[in-house]
């Protein structure tokens, strides 16, 4: 496994997909498979491609920024920041598997609105 480069792919898919372009995603980073574990998103990569299309068109002005990107073994997770309409921000963390050929073949995620207070001092990030 090369952890960098599956870091940068990973990076690369959840952006490409994310600003518009799931098909290419898909075409450029996912493996023979794709099983997905998010309950809002169908299995396989024409449910991915659905469902980042209907974001597309429903959020335009939605933005990303990864805060962490950590690797290990054949696993990828992504931290990341996402401001959606009407100053909306979540937290996110998102976790691929990658097959023997740097492709993503699973994943899995959790994402929570940042609140407007906390009890104590420390960010989400």
């Amino acid at each position: 496994m090369d952890l960098e480069k599956n870091k940068q792919n990973a990076v690369a898919f959840y952006q490409t997909a994310y600003e518009g372009n799931p098909k290419l995603a898909v075409e450029k980073y996912v493996g023979k498979e794709y099983i997905q574990h998010n309950p809002d998103v169908a299995n396989g990569t024409d449910g991915f491609i659905a469902y980042f299309v209907r974001m597309q068109r429903e959020y335009p002005n939605k933005s990303i920024s990864f805060v962490r990107c950590i690797a290990q073994g054949d696993l990828v997770a992504l931290h990341t920041h996402q401001t959606w309409p009407g100053n909306d921000q979540y937290v996110t963390m998102d976790f691929f598997r990658f097959d023997d050929d740097g492709k993503i073949v699973e994943h899995w995620d959790a994402i929570q609105q940042i609140p407007k207070r906390s009890k104590n001092p420390n960010t989400m990030y």
